[in-house]
């Protein structure tokens, strides 16, 4: 999908760099769903009653009326994943008046463009964690990038844990030392529910509105950030998608989830951009998940 010409083109956020994103972004969904595509195939989870055939993702395309569009990547009902989404967008057109006062750079001119990748993962397994992350960049009389990602545990264990930090940790460090006790704390911070007093995980790492003013290296962070995700989260998966668990432990799965609905639905940036913006409902709302239960 190539990028619209947008008259609000910044200094070293022009089309030549639009495409360098757009096509990166599309290339790091195809090598994270053939990493959990992978796991689907070699997976043999002794909790499944029943057999279950592993499972592909099925991509649809959508186009957005005021411009742009996306594809949607979906897994359902697989052997590891019960919904898995990697879901790319570009998208082009005018903030509205409401939400222009939101975003850095439109008041002074409403015309933007963004693309970006946004990856949620519901496992089956109550012992294999919920994971989402997700890279962007964004422009409007000014331009930046976004991302990170975060971890959600049923059963939290410190070694895993401290596995998903670490990478983002190395990848971040990559460019400056500084950036991934930033990041991380602005994930805790960010990833919290004030109504329930809780952080929604284990955490992560968070950035939006980064720009150094060097576009390449601006770059270069955030495809580290998203090859990390889809080194680490894999991997972890790998570990626990074979070992059996109780009816106990999927309950608490499913209350777990339902933290996760609030957070979206209630606070999450992305979520409340593609409502306000016009975007595909099914692929914003992709990140709830398929079965969730309230005490």
């Amino acid at each position: 999908m190539t990028p619209e010409n947008n008259q609000n083109d910044v200094a070293n956020y022009g089309d030549a760099h639009k495409i360098q994103a757009t096509d990166w972004f599309a290339e790091l969904r195809d090598r994270l769903c053939g990493r959990l595509e992978e796991l689907e195939q070699i997976a043999t989870p002794q909790a499944l009653n029943e057999a279950i055939e592993p499972k592909t993702f099925e991509r649809t395309s959508w186009e957005r009326p005021g411009g742009g569009g996306g594809k949607m990547a979906v897994l359902r009902e697989g052997r590891i994943f019960e919904k898995a989404g990697v879901n790319v967008s570009v998208v082009h057109g005018e903030f509205s008046e409401e939400f222009r006062e939101r975003m850095p750079g439109a008041k002074e001119d409403p015309r933007f463009w963004a693309a970006g990748i946004s990856v949620v993962v519901h496992p089956r397994s109550p012992l294999v964690p919920i994971a989402h992350m997700n890279t962007r960049m964004i422009v409007t009389t000014q331009g930046w990038f976004g991302g990170g990602g975060d971890l959600t545990p049923v059963f939290p264990e410190d070694a895993e844990t401290a596995r998903f930090h670490k990478a983002f940790k190395d990848a971040c460090d990559t460019h400056d030392t500084d950036l991934h006790p930033k990041y991380k704390k602005w994930c805790d911070e960010y990833f919290f529910l004030p109504h329930r007093n809780e952080a929604r995980g284990v955490g992560g790492i968070f950035y939006d509105n980064h720009n150094t003013g060097d576009w390449e290296a601006d770059f270069a962070l955030t495809k580290d950030v998203g090859s990390a995700f889809v080194h680490v989260y894999p991997d972890i998966a790998r570990d626990k998608m074979n070992k059996a668990w109780t009816p106990e432990e999927k309950q608490a799965q499913r209350i777990k989830r339902g933290r996760y609905v609030e957070f979206n639905l209630l606070y999450d940036r992305g979520t409340i951009f593609g409502l306000k913006t016009g975007g595909n409902v099914e692929a914003i709302l992709m990140s709830l998940p398929p079965d969730v239960a309230w005490p």
